[in-house]
């Protein structure tokens, strides 16, 4: 996540208390896919630990390892590297396998290691398409393994506690949710791969890579999994109004404003772009009966959850940016002591089917006079005002007055539900 660092050094405890008891297992080997971009920070963290021996790292796979900033250290481990999954599996096993490949590669990857007994820690998103992870599911179930997503939110101990509350009642009945993000992304974010903005790749693969499935895809799936009715499950979206707007020379939309109706009852808003000059990180209220959590930062610092109820007292819950990787010692944790991980396939499942639903909206290019190339980074004027200009009375572009706005398309996700059986 970009302009964000760890306050917390120490990951999630290996030797943390549960019920008293010290919690032991097996040292578990690791395999990581993927070694360049985000999943070089997985290297890092593991290159990093120091306390028992929790775990190995057993292999690392990746068409391009060079570009691994690590690579030295691993060289030096003698960690096997490999060009493919085939090739690793053909000399070696692995008791966790971490993904952070490309979208288009999550599926195949996943259902690869689970077919060679490996659990696996999956970036985000699950997959490009719901039939994808419908197949990943079948494969998880068959191999009798778990599949973590890693929406690292979902896996923080701030937001864990939010769903608690939420789940418990403390909070009340969900009523609204509504997330903003403004992200700019500079020409080299397009320009990092042959897939970057694409729908599909050169083979017809589905991709979908957008602001709202890459980048900002925490903040949208963190909606649906706060108001969750289990702990590893999220809401569920019933119909979406979506407006896409594109400023960049891609194939996909840079700037994505929905509104979404679940069967929760609550209705959230979901505002991005990577088109501003103007930076903000997420910003989010959630409107129940019985309090408004909010969470906003201010000039990049960090800020907290808290939760106003309507007795006037105040909760905190935490930075859920805290430890980023806490993901993978509860993975890995989950692997030596069979504990629940909290964020798997079904609960990713609600932003999937969000985005391939929004993925049928028609997609406006901003008009020519307002779009404006830096020498760094395309922006449109005034879009930043607009968008906080939504989020402040819950609507969308074309809503608000915008002069470049189209209006909403509406898109029923029912083909998709009773695909899933929800």
């Amino acid at each position: 996540m970009a302009g964000k660092t760890d306050k917390e050094k120490k990951p999630f405890s290996m030797t943390k208390r549960r019920k008293g008891r010290l919690i032991v297992g097996k040292s578990v080997a690791i395999l990581l896919v993927g070694i360049g971009g985000y999943g070089n920070g997985y290297v890092e963290e593991l290159l990093n630990y120091k306390g028992e021996e929790i775990f190995k790292i057993a292999g690392a796979v990746d068409p391009a390892p060079e570009k691994c900033k690590s690579i030295e250290k691993l060289k030096k481990l003698n960690v096997p590297i490999y060009h493919t999954m085939e090739e690793f599996y053909a000399e070696h096993q692995a008791d966790l396998v971490v993904i952070s490949s490309p979208i288009q590669f999550h599926s195949e990857q996943t259902c690869l290691a689970l077919s060679y007994g490996s659990n696996v820690l999956c970036e985000k998103p699950v997959s490009a398409t719901v039939e994808e992870a419908l197949r990943m599911i079948k494969a998880r179930d068959q191999a009798g393994k778990f599949v973590g997503i890693g929406y690292q939110w979902s896996f923080s101990e701030a937001i864990s506690s939010l769903k608690q509350d939420a789940l418990t009642g403390k909070l009340g009945r969900p009523k609204s949710l509504k997330t903003i993000v403004l992200w700019p992304r500079d020409f080299a974010y397009y320009t990092r791969s042959s897939w970057a903005g694409k729908i599909r790749d050169q083979k017809g693969n589905w991709i979908l890579d957008s602001v709202a499935n890459n980048a900002t895809a925490h903040f949208l799936h963190n909606m649906f999994y706060v108001i969750g009715e289990k702990t590893d499950r999220s809401a569920v979206p019933l119909e979406l109004d979506v407006e896409l707007y594109r400023a960049n020379q891609i194939e996909n939309y840079d700037t994505a404003a929905i509104r979404i109706k679940t069967r929760e009852g609550a209705d959230i808003l979901f505002l991005a772009t990577h088109a501003t000059k103007e930076r903000l990180e997420p910003s989010f209220c959630f409107e129940f009966d019985k309090a408004t959590v909010y969470y906003d930062e201010k000039d990049g610092s960090s800020g907290e959850i808290r939760a106003v109820f309507k007795d006037g007292t105040t909760k905190h819950y935490g930075d859920p940016f805290l430890n980023r990787r806490r993901k993978l010692w509860i993975c890995i944790d989950a692997v030596r002591s069979g504990t629940p991980i909290p964020c798997g396939i079904e609960a990713a499942l609600a932003h999937t089917v969000c985005i391939n639903g929004a993925q049928k909206a028609g997609i406006t290019n901003y008009p020519a006079e307002l779009v404006v190339k830096g020498e760094e980074a395309i922006y449109v004027k005034g879009l930043g005002d607009v968008l906080k200009d939504c989020y402040e009375r819950q609507l969308l572009p074309s809503e608000v007055g915008a002069s470049w706005a189209k209006p909403a398309s509406k898109v029923d996700l029912k083909a998709y539900l009773d695909q899933l059986s929800w």
